[in-house]
């Protein structure tokens, strides 16, 4: 048999790359008896068929690293979560969900401001400080700006990436930049709605020439967080996590409890305002949304 993986599923077809050429397989029937469904990222062993050594099926399906459920991508190992500095402006709350996604899926994050070329230093310095203290990589990256466009390549380079983020942030364009080859298409920022047009309709790895792979998920502008309850959602934040040994209940929810640390975190600025804002209103989301 032959190892590869899969880097496209089209209608029961899936398109599997063995380093050499790209296979297209047939799922043999044992997955529907089972409920398994090969994933995008799937790493595969095939029979070639004996008919066409173009085809073949998939016999086995190694066991997964890591699953994306919407969209569904198997083995990623690194989300690029892009933003725009501005045209859009970037939404702070969707970020800190994707980074609780990223987490919740055990990829590394890697949150990338795009369009940098229209920013000034103090705009890129004000994202900084809203991240501090929490480890996370931040790079500024422009299509016009090859120092920027080699970080990323090596921060990509022999993983397995998706790129995720709002429309118009460029992602597509971005990795146009980076991959020539890809010709991926883009979208017109829609000047009406300030909100790109949705370009990329499903997940697809592509190939990097440098190593590695990327997959380009649909744009999309709200992300609703799913298995998270009002005390997990802290251990997603690094720098609660960082500041909270000292509080004063062990279940504190840096909410409206009294004596809380992190309220004193925030107010000497070693948790940014906006950051903690944004941990109270997704608690208070997930709040709401319990059922009575």
């Amino acid at each position: 048999m032959i190892e590869g993986i899969i880097t496209k599923g089209v209608g029961g077809n899936y398109y599997v790359d063995t380093g050499s050429k790209i296979i297209e397989c047939r799922a043999r029937g044992l997955f529907r008896l089972k409920n398994i469904k090969p994933l995008v990222g799937d790493k595969v062993f095939i029979r070639i068929t004996e008919e066409d050594e173009d085809a073949g099926y998939i016999e086995e399906i190694k066991e997964r690293t890591s699953e994306i459920k919407r969209p569904p991508i198997a083995n990623a190992e690194q989300l690029i979560i892009i933003f725009s500095v501005i045209k859009p402006e970037p939404s702070f709350l969707l970020l800190d969900k994707l980074l609780i996604a990223a987490s919740s899926n055990n990829l590394e994050p890697v949150i990338c401001i795009n369009k940098s070329d229209l920013s000034n230093e103090a705009q890129k310095e004000n994202i900084l400080s809203i991240y501090k203290n929490t480890d996370y990589k931040i790079i500024f990256t422009s299509k016009y700006d090859k120092d920027s466009l080699q970080e990323l390549k090596y921060i990509l380079k022999d993983k397995l990436n998706v790129f995720s983020g709002p429309s118009g942030v460029g992602k597509s364009s971005l990795m146009n930049a980076i991959e020539p080859g890809f010709y991926l298409e883009t979208g017109e920022l829609s000047e009406k709605l300030k909100r790109g047009k949705h370009t990329t309709r499903h997940a697809e790895i592509f190939k990097l020439s440098f190593g590695g792979y990327a997959v380009d998920t649909p744009g999309f502008s709200s992300f609703e967080l799913e298995g998270i309850d009002e005390y997990s959602l802290k251990t997603y934040y690094p720098e609660i996590v960082k500041y909270d040994e000292g509080c004063k209940f062990l279940d504190c929810l840096h909410y409206k409890e009294p004596d809380c640390v992190i309220k004193e975190a925030v107010n000497n600025e070693l948790i940014s305002e906006e950051r903690y804002n944004n941990y109270i209103r997704l608690l208070e989301q997930i709040k709401e949304s319990k059922p009575y």
